[in-house]
């Protein structure tokens, strides 16, 4: 069904109005999908040619795009997207910073914490201790990473656990804001065997010290990256100290697609969204500054490698991780981060005047406003 963008802001428009517990019936919601399907293929032509404009794209294996020096793609992804995955190490549940499109945002407070001593690998409440069993009794992942929320707040208790995995031959990266990073503990996770650090540039604003901190990280550690949700904002302020940027030596900058939930929503009402497979809703314009980025990357080739973290980047790790742990054909944990889907943050790409859809028809009957559809 190719309904036009008139017919698919009327649909929406009532939807929106719709009380939040009533569901759509079986003909209201193929209308709600061919809408969604209809701005992401506009989307998605969009992105297509943008790509098309990159001189010396590359692909992983068509799991992901990227420009720039094979040798520094960061090992962390070729493990998440070419092995057996990442498997997610939690431990500090506080932050120092207020990122508008943090997953957390608004609920950073209320975190709740993974236990005294305790930490959270696959899900499950580990000590220290319990690593050597961990280790012995499971196979091993190609690689791990550090999160929730920033692990510089209390940087002192990872060592020993960096130390562990390390020893036990796999392949570690860790995500910071580098606010409260220094050269001595940089250089003591460097030494526990810290293989990758991972700067989100875009929570400091690109501030001068966190740039300073990813040029001493640079010294100690094998590979050093950034990576933060592409926004307007990062965008603009990389472009304006990218010399300074590019001299500290890093060796990536994963561009993530920008994808909201529950928490940072509220923060881009306005903005032209859209649905990917059904499942992560991002503002179009996200993904279109990665691609942008990466071509000035390209033409001006920047000593460092340009990845297209994308949300179809992620929808390519979701199947390859469900393929290593035995999954059936087509699993994935791909999905959508809301449990209603918020039709009226859609209302804004369909008013815009400038989005068109790349084909239209007219809606079928039973299908058409004032059409009794069951």
């Amino acid at each position: 069904m190719k309904i036009s963008k008139k017919d698919a802001l009327t649909w929406f428009e009532f939807f929106s109005a719709l009380p939040e517990d009533e569901e759509l019936l079986p003909r209201q919601t193929e209308i709600a999908l061919a809408v969604f399907s209809q701005i992401e293929y506009a989307v998605e032509a969009r992105s297509r040619e943008l790509a098309a404009a990159i001189p010396h794209l590359k692909s992983l294996k068509n799991r992901t795009f990227y420009v720039g020096d094979d040798a520094r793609f960061p090992a962390g992804c070729r493990s998440c997207l070419l092995g057996s995955g990442l498997s997610a190490v939690r431990k500090t549940n506080r932050c120092d910073a207020n990122c508008r499109f943090c997953y957390d945002y608004g609920a950073l407070d209320s975190q709740m914490p993974v236990g005294e001593g305790l930490w959270e690998i696959g899900g499950t409440k580990f000590y220290e201790e319990d690593l050597d069993l961990l280790l012995d009794v499971q196979k091993k992942p190609t690689g791990i990473c550090y999160v929730y929320l920033e692990p510089f707040m209390e940087i002192e208790l990872y060592y020993p656990v960096v130390r562990k995995f390390h020893d036990a031959g796999i392949w570690q990266h860790m995500y910071t804001n580098g606010i409260h990073a220094d050269r001595e503990n940089l250089r003591a996770l460097a030494d526990a065997g810290l293989d990758e650090l991972r700067f989100n540039l875009g929570a400091s604003g690109c501030s001068d010290r966190v740039i300073e901190n990813m040029r001493t990280a640079k010294e100690f550690f094998p590979a050093v990256g950034i990576e933060t949700p592409m926004t307007p904002e990062l965008y603009d302020t990389f472009l304006r100290k990218k010399d300074r940027i590019l001299a500290t030596g890093i060796d990536f900058m994963n561009c993530a697609e920008l994808h909201l939930n529950e928490n940072n929503l509220p923060n881009y009402l306005g903005e032209n969204l859209y649905m990917s497979r059904q499942g992560y809703v991002s503002p179009v314009w996200s993904r279109e500054l990665t691609l942008k980025l990466m071509r000035i990357a390209d033409e001006e080739s920047w000593p460092l490698t340009v990845h297209d973290c994308s949300n179809r980047t992620k929808f390519a790790r979701d199947l390859n991780l469900k393929a290593h742990e035995g999954g059936w054909f087509g699993q994935s944990s791909y999905g959508r981060e809301f449990d209603r889907i918020p039709y009226e943050a859609f209302l804004p790409v369909l008013r815009d005047g400038n989005f068109r859809f790349v084909e239209e028809e007219p809606l079928p009957a039973g299908f058409r406003p004032g059409d009794i559809v069951l």
